[in-house]
């Protein structure tokens, strides 16, 4: 029995996109299905998934496909701390107020 994953619809926009343009890529370079699923090591009914967005493909599917295609530093840009703007803002936010000395060290500073 299939089980189908209730996603948000931007997540599942987002699939839909990432699976048109893996298929655009593939093209792009004149690599057949066939040929692409061969090469990421699964069947060509599991490729066609991807090219759709199918949230039930894994994500090691999903990193086969671009590694054939020449991307994975786009693997790896996804969620690069970097530029998460809200995460570090939360940091900022518990940064301490002041920075004190440990007592028995503040002897020797004035």
């Amino acid at each position: 029995m299939e089980r189908k994953t209730h996603l948000p619809i931007p997540v599942q926009t987002a699939l839909r996109d990432l699976g048109r343009d893996i298929s655009e890529a593939r093209r792009r370079r004149r690599i057949t299905m066939e040929l692409m699923a061969q090469r990421a090591g699964f069947s060509r009914i599991t490729l066609a998934k991807i090219e759709k967005g199918d949230s039930g493909v894994s994500m090691g599917a999903y990193a086969s496909v671009l590694f054939v295609l020449g991307m994975t530093d786009h693997l790896a840009q996804m969620v690069n701390v970097a530029h998460d703007v809200v995460g570090q803002e939360l940091e900022e936010e518990n940064l301490p107020k002041r920075i004190r000395m440990p007592r028995g060290k503040q002897e020797g500073v004035k």
